[in-house]
């Protein structure tokens, strides 16, 4: 056993990324996220009750709808419920953004902040399905149902544009399910594109007033979808790829020399070939450290998209070298953490689940290649848990590590849990020479014209979110006083103006606002584009010579386990033993119920919660968790 010399106690936020609730329902919450749910929970309580007790102060019969006392309550009631909806709608856009993303600044990845996004839709469409289901009900017992739904009004609210939103909201809501999400991919994708007829409508239903309450988070992230499609136009295309013998597809693509992205940093890919319409996201696999002029991101069959892909890569294979031609791809991002700090402990563990391995392989390939050595942990430890031993092929891209597992920046140790195999007498070895099996497709680069650059720099995104909000602006004042009367000549003018001119002046100047915004991205972007690509070396991936004593000694050291899965909890007390480094930490990419173990035994062995002046000398296991893909 191997003992390393402990490093100095970083400081870090342990408090906040360590996992407070477990559970298979809500996930892993950590202390910070419980908090802030606990106070926006507060503060929709607090405005609902305060609004409700208002109305109830000033609450006159309606003539109109001859409603009695209890009737006109519950209608306020009801009401008031869409206004919880309506806070739910400001924030609920904030979360997806990709370019401008806001939580990237607080250290929280794009792929992780997408639950929170989950959970204010969720509630969101709660709150408008009690609003409008209560209404209804309401209208019903009054027998007005039928006159006040069908009615589109100059003034007011337009109850037939809230009945289409309501219902647009519950059809994206059903079909964003991870029950129909995860097997019918292609149905959760197109539907949720039917959010412009949504926001649409709820303009039309809320007025402008309302609409004001969620146009912020509207505005960035129709200002970060048009950059994006900006970005993603000039196509690129493959350079090579790889496929495994676990129907898995290792794709190589140029990007520009001055382009650097952090380990765990996502691209979002589109083929045309196999789609005109869809992008998936992939972990990006290499590190732009190592790497300078190309990327590369593996993909596993495991849906209708991925199969089609590694097909597509098959029959290229099969063709002669001289029938071959380019396969065109489209490329968002990459979109990455905007630091590292998550990966300066003492030691990490590391836990993947299939192809969970792809964020992993980056963040080794980045420690490998660093050139600092007291930035980074000396001593990482990999657990790898797949279902058959053919995904072992998925750590290809660092079998160099494997072999070399000692190098000048980090230890590394694998403990391989093979769950539903059982093989005598397979060690790392022989998994090793299944590498044989991986074939490799040479691609012609001709259609090539532009290397992936990434999305433009935060500054430039920050004069571009700016300028657009005061063309926004300038446009609506404009509006406003050549079309709507003034006041001055009539004081009933005004008034007569119907409700949906003002909603469609107010989306005639957003989109004059994007467009012109959208024609200085266009000019920014093709200036610091360079069409063509430069000769590119492709690394040689030499076979692995295991014949020496010395890469046998150093294979000895890795574990492999058959028919069984991990006991966190022993491992967590094994990786204690083996490091003195009163930081580590554990990072877990896979599926739910693996980040679920994960998280308790490392709730359960870590000591980060004893407070007290003096020195911790145990061992604080800090978690965190990653998501290879949406």
């Amino acid at each position: 056993m191997i003992i390393f010399p402990c490093r100095s106690s970083r400081t870090s936020s342990i408090i906040s990324s360590s996992p407070l609730v477990v559970n298979s329902f809500l996930g892993i919450l950590s202390s910070i996220e419980i908090l802030v749910i606990l106070l926006f929970i507060l503060f929709l309580a607090w405005t609902y009750y305060a609004r409700i007790s208002n109305d109830f102060k000033k609450l006159l019969p309606d003539k109109s709808l001859k409603l009695n006392l209890w009737q006109l309550k519950y209608l306020r009631i009801a009401t008031r419920f869409g206004l919880l909806a309506e806070a739910c709608l400001a924030l609920l856009l904030l979360p997806i953004l990709r370019g401008l993303a806001l939580f990237r600044i607080l250290g929280i990845q794009f792929e992780a902040s997408v639950r929170y996004h989950t959970w204010l839709g969720t509630a969101m469409i709660f709150f408008a399905a009690v609003h409008g289901a209560s209404t209804c009900f309401v209208w019903g017992v009054s027998h007005h149902i039928q006159k006040e739904i069908w009615k589109w009004q100059s003034t007011g609210r337009i109850y037939l544009a809230g009945a289409i939103t309501l219902v647009t909201g519950l059809v994206i809501y059903v079909t964003s399910l991870p029950q129909i999400r995860r097997m019918k991919f292609e149905i959760f994708y197109y539907t949720h594109h039917l959010y412009t007829i949504f926001l649409v409508f709820f303009l039309f239903h809320g007025g402008d007033r309302h609409f004001y309450t969620v146009f912020g988070g509207l505005f960035l992230f129709s200002l970060d979808k048009l950059l994006r499609i900006i970005q993603s136009s000039p196509r690129t295309c493959m350079i090579s790829a790889r496929t495994f013998p676990s129907k898995a597809v290792e794709i190589v693509l140029p990007k520009d020399p001055w382009l650097k992205y952090m380990a765990t940093s996502v691209i979002f890919m589109k083929i045309p070939a196999i789609s005109h319409l869809q992008w998936h996201s992939f972990s990006i696999i290499s590190s732009s450290r190592a790497e300078n002029q190309t990327m590369s991101v593996i993909i596993k069959s495991e849906g209708w998209w991925t199969n089609s892909l590694y097909d597509l890569i098959q029959a290229e294979i099969e063709k002669g070298a001289d029938k071959r031609k380019g396969i065109p791809v489209a490329i968002e991002g990459p979109y990455g953490p905007a630091s590292l700090d998550f990966l300066k402990y003492d030691s990490l563990l590391l836990v993947a689940g299939g192809s969970g391995i792809t964020p992993f392989l980056s963040i080794l390939e980045e420690l490998n290649s660093s050139s600092s050595k007291s930035r980074y942990p000396s001593r990482i430890h990999l657990v790898y848990v797949i279902k058959k031993a053919q995904d072992f092929c998925l750590l290809h891209p660092i079998s160099h590590l494997l072999v070399n597992h000692s190098t000048e920046n980090c230890h590394l140790n694998l403990k391989l849990f093979v769950t539903q195999e059982t093989q005598a007498g397979v060690g790392i070895k022989e998994l090793l020479n299944e590498f044989s099996k991986v074939r490799t497709l040479e691609l012609d680069t001709v259609c090539a014209n532009y290397a992936v650059h990434g999305p433009e720099s935060p500054s430039c995104l920050a004069a571009i979110v700016g300028m657009s909000s005061i063309i926004f602006l300038f446009f609506l004042i404009c509006f406003n006083h050549v079309i709507i009367p003034s006041g001055k000549h009539s004081n009933s003018s005004k008034q007569k103006t119907p409700s949906w001119m003002v909603d469609l002046l107010l989306i005639a100047a957003f989109v004059l606002a994007l467009a012109c915004n959208g024609l200085v991205a266009i000019l920014l972007r093709w200036r610091r584009l360079k069409k063509g690509i430069q000769p590119i070396s492709e690394k040689d991936m030499k076979p692995l010579d295991l014949s020496s004593a010395e890469i046998r000694n150093a294979l000895e050291e890795h574990e492999v386990h058959f028919g069984g899965r991990p006991n966190f909890e022993d491992i967590f007390g094994m990786f204690q033993e083996e490091t003195c480094g009163s930081n580590i930490g554990v990072l877990v990419c896979g599926p739910e119920t693996l980040k679920e173990s994960v998280a308790a035994a490392c709730r359960k062995q870590s000591n980060c919660f004893k407070f007290g002046g003096g020195k911790r000398t145990e061992p604080c296991f800090t978690f965190h968790s990653l998501n290879f893909t949406l």
